[in-house]
């Protein structure tokens, strides 16, 4: 009987014990629920830019003679061959040059005839003794004039044929018009730039940074379809534009280009900013603006406590902070209005 009473009292106090090492029942209804993150490493922030695809090489095109233009074969936009006409000059005046050349040409030819005829004859005389050395130096220096004459001659006549071949501007490469400055009536210098022709087959993207910032290296454009062409820093102004004070920046396009990319459309690109310190990505929920500064809240032994950060940059979604603390760190990523330093919390099942 002792013994069955001595158990009983036993099994009293070890019961007491069990109760007491637990929260009661409303005690446990008000520590909060939160819903927590593993802390991961941020990528490289990417700066969006607006820019306009260019072709690598963009030939002015020109005339190399003046004159007035009669017809124009080109428009904006037109996708032209190699050897392609684009611009014809009236010929009027270089047709009546190259035969007036012409004729100059003949006449010097044939007044070099008369004084090779004339030199020759004078020779065989010499030999008889009838026509005195002087007499025959002379005429042989109206020979090498005369043949002199039509040196000059021969070569007035080909710029005058050449010029007539100027008269038609073709196009040295295939490409793009991108631009048409002129009208047919017009005039034109020697050198002035009647139109712009851009090679298709190498694209770039032209952008403008903000002044004081370095720019990328590396960045991609994004594709309707979803994917992604990677781009490259090709250069960069050595100014910057004196009215908006920005820098004009080339980035080239690793091909092969989808259709959809055509010269002189206007694109949005990501350019890849360097990170000079380690950063980490967490919720826009994650951030508490409550403090002086933002913080985050970090959870140990089932109690929270703030962590001040800088925010580097804000997305739909996700924030870029900096902060002295390990990646793989368990915050809270929603609900931190609700917290205090030192506050238990219960983690949501994910």
């Amino acid at each position: 009987m002792r013994c069955m009473l001595t158990l009983f009292i036993s099994l009293l106090l070890l019961s007491g014990c069990q109760q007491s090492s637990e929260p009661p029942p409303e005690a446990l209804a008000s520590i909060p629920w939160v819903k927590t993150v593993v802390l991961k490493a941020a990528d490289p922030a990417a700066q969006r830019f607006s820019g306009t695809l260019r072709g690598r090489h963009e030939v002015p095109q020109a005339f190399q003679i003046a004159g007035r233009i009669q017809q124009r074969f080109i428009d904006p936009g037109q996708r032209v061959e190699k050897g392609r006409l684009l611009f014809k000059l009236d010929t009027r005046d270089l047709v009546a040059t190259a035969e007036g050349a012409a004729a100059d040409l003949r006449r010097a030819e044939a007044a070099l005839a008369i004084a090779t005829d004339e030199l020759q004859r004078q020779q065989q005389l010499v030999g008889r003794q009838f026509v005195s050395e002087q007499t025959l130096q002379r005429l042989e220096l109206a020979e090498r004039e005369a043949r002199s004459q039509v040196e000059t001659a021969s070569a007035r006549n080909q710029q005058a044929q050449n010029a007539l071949g100027y008269a038609e501007l073709k196009a040295a490469n295939a490409g793009v018009v991108t631009e048409v400055i002129v009208e047919p009536g017009q005039v034109v210098g020697v050198g002035q730039t009647l139109a712009v022709l851009a090679e298709d087959q190498s694209l770039e993207v032209e952008v403008f940074l903000p002044e004081g910032s370095n720019p990328p290296e590396r960045g991609y454009l994004p594709l309707p379809n979803g994917e992604q062409l990677a781009v490259s820093l090709k250069e960069i102004a050595g100014a910057a534009d004196p009215r908006s004070r920005s820098w004009r920046a080339r980035y080239s396009l690793e091909g092969p280009y989808p259709s959809s990319l055509t010269l002189g459309s206007v694109v949005s690109v990501r350019l890849s900013q360097k990170q000079t310190a380690s950063s980490h990505r967490v919720p826009l929920g994650a951030l508490d603006e409550r403090g002086q500064a933002p913080q985050i809240w970090l959870i140990s032994d089932g109690t929270v406590k703030p962590l001040a950060v800088e925010v580097i940059d804000l997305g739909e979604e996700y924030a870029q902070i900096k902060a002295d603390i390990n990646v793989g760190t368990l915050i809270v990523a929603l609900g931190t209005h609700l917290l205090t330093p030192g506050m238990a919390v219960r983690e949501l099942t994910q």
